[in-house]
């Protein structure tokens, strides 16, 4: 499995997700802190905490006897580098076009 299929198979699960938002709102939440208030066992966030680590979208540092899980954004901006970014400018440029067209700029 590459390393861009990690990512699609973590973003696949809306409670992945979640975490991915929590630790994104407060970085370097402990496990006890990302488990408050969610209907789920520890044990479930620490299973899906491993899928997201084995993607490389959340990074942990040791900060004494805590371990500390951080939001790692690269292999998101990966994805959208290489399948979104490419669709958008498609449609930005017609868009510019269009704008043009109505205000009677011409295309130079």
């Amino acid at each position: 499995m590459t390393d861009e299929d990690k990512v699609f198979k973590a973003l696949a699960d809306a409670n992945r997700r979640r975490l991915i938002d929590r630790l994104h709102e407060r970085n370097g939440q402990t496990l006890t802190q990302l488990c408050e208030g969610l209907a789920m066992t520890r044990q479930s966030v620490t299973q899906h905490l491993d899928l997201l680590e084995a993607a490389n979208l959340v990074g942990v540092r040791w900060k004494g006897r805590e371990k500390l899980h951080f939001f790692n954004p690269v292999p998101i901006h990966a994805i959208y580098a290489r399948w979104i970014r490419k669709f958008e400018r498609e449609r930005l440029d017609a868009l510019a076009t269009l704008k043009r067209t109505l205000e009677g700029e011409s295309h130079d």
